[in-house]
């Protein structure tokens, strides 16, 4: 048991309690399972979730790398990646321009996608294709953002054969993204 998880776990799960008026039962058997989500590696360190305040954690991998696990779902997993990146690997950034394009997809299969997101890679080599689904976006709902990814001065080319293939696709797309790193 990894004590400040469990603390995090407990206080969120009284944060639910009050939410509902509803008096917090620690004992109760799903409040007691939940605190297994505290159990981690000896040593673990935790990663911050501001999403609901369920850590992730990171841990020593082998030959001295580090390992990070969050949750797999994007609203909480950016901010907690960013959060690693922030605090574990500032000296390694903005030693390029960066450039990520995305679109939003609406009514899209990842399975569908894959022969794309492919053939963009191996006409772009320089560039990685990206996929993030999420099932319950506050303004988009279940949707994919599609991108690409890598050397600002690479991606725009990489970036219209992608939005040219969704066209033919007749893929419903909403809106568009720029982020620069």
């Amino acid at each position: 048991p990894h004590a400040e998880a469990q603390a995090l776990i407990t206080e969120r799960m009284q944060d639910v309690a009050r939410e509902k008026g509803e008096a917090f039962e620690a004992q109760r058997p799903d409040n007691r399972q939940r605190l297994q989500m505290g159990v981690l590696p000896e040593g673990a360190r935790i990663i911050p979730n501001p999403y609901n305040k369920i850590a992730g954690f990171s841990c020593a991998g082998r030959g001295g790398s580090q390992v990070h696990f969050v949750p797999g779902f994007p609203v909480m997993a950016w901010p907690m990646i960013e959060w690693v990146l922030e605090n574990t690997c500032r000296p390694w950034f903005h030693r390029a321009p960066q450039l990520e394009q995305s679109v939003v997809l609406y009514g899209a299969m990842e399975s569908a996608l894959t022969p794309l997101m492919e053939r963009i890679e191996a006409e772009h080599p320089d560039i990685k294709v990206f996929s993030l689904p999420s099932v319950d976006h506050p303004v988009h709902g279940a949707h994919i953002e599609l991108g690409v990814k890598g050397a600002a001065a690479r991606v725009p080319a990489a970036w219209q054969a992608l939005l040219a293939a969704l066209h033919e696709m007749r893929v419903s797309m909403g809106p568009e993204i720029e982020r620069r790193h």
